[in-house]
């Protein structure tokens, strides 16, 4: 087998790990249960990972500090580089720093999906969520440390505002273009 062969086929049967990003109501947690499923793998809430006093600030409707998310973000990247398997977890992962953070704590390749969409069509997906620990009131803050993947960031960008199916297979389809 050549050089080349032999490190795609290492890396088409090493797990393949993925961060759902967006900000918050963007649907990380549906569109990640859904690819997991489509890839055989298992999805992670990012938010179950969040230390109980992140949540009590998000819950008082106060936005993290960088200080609050980098032991989240260490965490996020520990649970993606202790996988076994192809692991997707929803993330928010607004800023490049972020993203740089859980990179440093994988040893291999981290794809990150970016969920994007009209703060309006957002707005209203949060102001719908019942007894979610976000309040729809710091999507403003979100919107404004948002700093979008550049192109040397391996990420795959999919509009929400368009049926969840297509969102799905608009993100394999992307995929598939890849493993090409």
């Amino acid at each position: 087998m050549s050089t080349a062969a032999s490190q795609r086929h290492s890396e088409a049967v090493r797990p393949r790990q993925f961060v759902i990003m967006g900000v918050s109501g963007c649907g990380k947690s549906s569109v990640g249960a859904a690819l997991a499923y489509r890839l055989s793998g298992i999805y992670i809430d990012g938010d179950d990972l969040h230390p109980a006093a992140n949540v009590a600030k998000m819950r008082a409707g106060l936005p993290l500090t960088d200080a609050d998310r980098w032991p989240w973000l260490n965490g996020v990247g520990e649970c993606l580089a202790q996988a076994e398997e192809t692991v997707l977890i929803g993330c928010s992962a607004l800023k490049q720093t972020y993203r740089d953070r859980i990179r440093a704590a994988v040893d291999g390749p981290v794809r990150f999906i970016h969920l994007v969409g009209k703060k309006e069509v957002i707005a209203a997906r949060l102001q719908a969520r019942k007894g979610h620990f976000m309040p729809a009131a710091l999507l403003e803050s979100q919107f404004a440390a948002l700093e979008a993947p550049g192109p040397g960031e391996q990420a795959i960008t999919v509009d929400i505002d368009q049926p969840f199916d297509a969102v799905i297979a608009a993100i394999i389809a992307a995929l598939e273009e890849e493993e090409l």
